[in-house]
């Protein structure tokens, strides 16, 4: 397939630079200033190799990306809260072109659900979003195969950087302000951890896993969050005292969708450690089924919109 790219950090850059591995071809890739345009497929090296030398990918619009020939958009830009914009209206406009749309993007699949199934409907393309959930962990692939129909609910760990500062912290007793700090230093952790640490980017998935499983339409207005900030520092001394430790839970239940510090057995199954994501899907037959593995990072969730255009073209 030929794919425009839209999105130039870790995931669209990886997206771009695995394609020709997966057997296809990027015509256009863009970032927020300029963009990379072929319909014979751009030179993906260059692009690269501009945007680390001169902070863009190519000498064309943003927006020409667009215009050339392509048979699926790969949303890749950051994702935003309220509207989603710009990422729902590039979405809206590859698929009133009767494109294909692969979403690393969270924010239409969780914020503007119901709008995004209608622009689907009315299209001849059709929206994947396997990468908005769980990184390279095969989640949404796994209840579609099931049958959202046949999972009753879903919980996991959902988000790395958390994770990680959780896991630290009861590992080797340090302090919060002191395990954040080694995350940011290691990159685990964005200058402004907010997003991470305050639940928001483990609720937005757990919304996506509620639309996808229920039959309405849930935002993060509809989540009950609460973040690790806040976590008293003599928690997890003591849920170690009782063979337990804390991790930041997600939940997508009938009864909606919550985030938050939660006990878990200190060897169980979701005290996953580091940057590890699991999920578990609760289902009607097969019980409970436990899915593992990397959350984050350009290369592993590239895995992951790359298996879904591959999708498309079965």
């Amino acid at each position: 397939m030929k794919l425009a790219v839209l999105g130039a950090g870790a995931v669209g850059r990886s997206v771009a630079d695995l394609a020709g591995e997966y057997g296809h071809e990027v015509t256009a890739l863009a970032d927020s200033t300029s963009a990379a345009v072929d319909s014979e497929g751009i030179d993906v090296a260059a692009a690269l190799a501009e945007k680390d030398e001169a902070g863009r990918v190519g000498s064309a619009a943003p927006e020409d990306a667009l215009d050339t020939e392509y048979d699926a958009l790969v949303e890749a830009t950051p994702t935003t809260l309220g509207d989603a914009e710009p990422g729902f209206g590039h979405v809206r406009a590859a698929l009133e072109a009767d494109h294909h749309v692969v979403l690393a993007n969270k924010g239409p699949v969780a914020e503007r659900y119901a709008d995004l199934r209608e622009l689907e409907r009315d299209s001849e393309g059709r929206v994947r979003f396997e990468a908005t959930v769980g990184g390279a962990i095969p989640v949404l692939s796994t209840v579609e195969s099931y049958g959202p129909d046949t999972i009753s609910a879903a919980r996991g760990v959902l988000n790395g950087t958390a994770n990680f500062v959780l896991s630290r912290m009861a590992a080797e007793g340090l302090g919060y302000e002191h395990v954040l700090a080694e995350a940011q230093d290691l990159g685990v952790a964005e200058a402004d951890p907010s997003f991470d640490v305050n639940g928001t980017d483990a609720a937005l998935k757990c919304v996506i896993l509620a639309n996808v499983l229920g039959d309405r339409e849930y935002s993060l207005d509809d989540a009950e969050v609460e973040g690790i900030a806040e976590l008293p520092g003599n928690a997890l001394e003591l849920a170690g005292e009782d063979g337990r430790t804390v991790r930041l839970i997600g939940e997508a239940t009938p009864e909606g969708v919550r985030v938050g510090p939660r006990l878990v057995p200190e060897n169980g199954t979701l005290a996953v450690s580091g940057t590890r994501n699991i999920v578990q899907l609760e289902t009607d037959h097969a019980g409970r089924l436990n899915l593992s593995g990397r959350g984050a990072g350009g290369p592993e969730t590239a895995t992951a919109v790359l298996a879904d255009v591959n999708r498309l073209g079965d």
